[in-house]
C-alpha cells in the first residue's frame, strides 16, 4: 500500500483527501490511499513515519507550511525563496528516507491568476499577510507586478498597510486585488475584507484564495461592479496535480 497524506491542524474539509482518493478510484490505483494526519503540534511530525512506514508523499496546509521546514532534509529552491511549503517528496535511498520540500502553490496560483490579466494590471493590492500570501507575492513579483498588503498588524513592514489607509484612489490604482484571508470561507460566508468595493470598475480582476462557498461575499462585491472574479478551486486543482508529479517524478 502507498498512502499519502496532509499534514495540518483541523482538516474536517480537506480538499486533498476527497481529490486524490477520487483520483485513485478513477485510475484503479487500488494499492494507493490518502489521509489526513492531524497534528496538534508540530513537533508530532515525525510520528507520522513511525506510524506508517509506507509514506509515499505529504502535502501540508496551514499552520505548518513554514514549520514544517525545519524536519526537512531538503527544500526546493523556489520553496525557499517562497518561505512556505505545502508538498513533500519522500525519497528513499537504502534505508535512509531523505524528506524534500516544494511549493507547489505558486504554481497553481501562477497558472490560475495570469490567464486573467492584460497589460493594464501591473499592480496588486493583496489582503492579508499570512501563510498562503507567501506564494502569491512570489508570483507577482516574478512577473513583475507591484503589489502592496493589507494587514491588521500594527507594525507595518515594507509594502505593507493598514486597511483604513485603502482608499478611492489605491483602489483605481491597484487593478488586481486578491484575497489571501480566510474572510468568506464556509460556514461563516458573510464575512469579507474591509475594503472600498464601490470604488472597483471592470477593469479590476478579484481574486479570491477561499473556494467555499464558489462565490465567496469578497468576489460578489466584483462581480457587481463588473469585475473580473475567481476563487480558489482551479489553484488547489492545479497545486495537486503538481504535487503528484513531483511524487513520481
Amino acid at each position: 500500500m502507498k498512502t499519502y497524506g496532509l499534514i495540518g491542524y483541523r482538516l474536517g474539509h480537506s480538499f486533498s483527501k476527497r481529490f486524490f482518493t477520487e483520483k485513485f478510484e478513477k485510475e484503479g490505483l487500488n494499492n494507493h490511499e490518502y489521509l489526513n494526519f492531524e497534528l496538534d503540534d508540530i513537533s508530532l511530525f515525525p510520528s507520522i513515519f513511525q506510524e506508517n512506514d509506507h509514506i509515499a508523499g505529504l502535502n501540508c496546509t496551514i499552520p505548518y507550511k513554514q514549520d514544517v521546514m525545519s524536519f526537512l532534509d531538503e527544500i526546493d529552491e523556489e520553496a525557499a525563496t517562497v518561505g512556505a511549503v505545502n508538498t513533500i517528496k519522500i525519497i528513499r535511498k537504502a534505508e535512509k528516507i531523505i524528506l524534500k520540500g516544494f511549493n507547489t502553490d505558486c504554481y497553481g496560483f501562477e497558472q490560475s491568476l495570469l490567464p486573467l490579466l492584460g497589460e493594464k494590471h501591473r499592480k496588486a493590492l493583496i489582503l492579508g499577510t499570512g501563510g498562503a500570501s507567501k506564494a502569491v507575492k512570489f508570483i507577482l513579483y516574478k512577473h513583475g507586478i507591484e503589489y502592496l498588503s493589507a494587514t491588521t498588524k500594527k507594525s507595518l513592514s515594507a509594502k505593507e498597510l493598514n486597511y483604513e489607509q485603502i482608499d478611492e484612489q489605491l483602489i483605481k490604482d491597484h487593478l488586481i486585488i486578491i484575497n489571501a484571508t480566510p474572510l468568506g470561507t464556509f460556514p461563516k460566508v458573510d464575512t469579507c475584507p474591509s475594503i472600498p468595493y464601490e470604488s472597483l470598475t471592470p477593469n479590476h480582476v478579484l481574486f479570491d484564495l477561499v473556494y467555499n462557498p464558489e462565490e465567496t461575499l469578497f468576489l460578489q462585491k466584483g462581480k457587481a461592479k463588473g469585475a473580473s472574479i475567481k476563487n480558489g478551486l482551479e489553484m488547489l486543482h492545479l497545486q495537486a496535480i503538481k504535487a503528484w508529479e513531483i511524487w513520481n517524478e
